[in-house]
């Protein structure tokens, strides 16, 4: 018979696994807030400008502020027909360049096969028109863009076939879009 103030043999063990799988599971929740956190932390220094307000000056004008990245690059959300991308400015690209990927998930029909001239040098591209294409609430329809298959990236470079009709005004690491 056991003595009330006896433990029974088989409960310290077995109190010891309940443990030890209570602190293996505190420890995976811990892990799992941290990989979210720096995720995101990862996210916002690439793109800086997530959730982008625009506003409206004195002029009426609608405007849309961005903050350079750690890489000194302009990286913004934005929508292409309606579809959630990324773009990278890019004033030295004619177009708006996009990848097939994004150019399916965004519903682009590819146009005629052209020669395109990149920083790689010459490449196999496809024209296309855009429907929309906007960056908070400046929105531009009917935009020239190719599909570029050698495009391995999700990000869509916004090159002058849009920013032409918007005035650039940077300002150390702030770049302002107005329409």
């Amino acid at each position: 018979m056991i003595h009330p103030h006896q433990t029974p043999p088989d409960e310290p063990r077995e109190t010891r696994k309940m443990g030890t799988l209570m602190a293996a599971m505190a420890w995976l929740v811990v892990m799992i807030m941290l990989t979210g956190f720096f995720s995101g932390w990862l996210d916002r220094q690439t793109n800086p400008n997530q959730g982008l307000a625009t506003t409206v000056n004195e002029q009426g004008q609608r405007e849309v502020v961005l903050v350079r990245n750690r890489m000194g690059h302009y990286v913004t959300d934005g929508w292409i027909n309606g579809v959630a991308v990324t773009f990278l400015l890019d004033t030295g690209a004619t177009g708006v360049a996009l990848s097939p990927a994004v150019a399916k998930a965004a519903g682009v029909p590819r146009g005629r096969a052209i020669t395109t001239r990149t920083a790689n040098g010459t490449a196999q591209g496809f024209l296309a028109q855009l429907d929309s294409v906007a960056v908070g609430e400046i929105e531009q329809t009917q935009v020239r863009a190719t599909i570029s298959p050698g495009l391995a990236t999700r990000e869509v470079l916004l090159g002058m076939s849009f920013l032409k009709h918007l005035e650039l005004v940077q300002k150390g690491d702030t770049l302002t879009l107005r329409q």
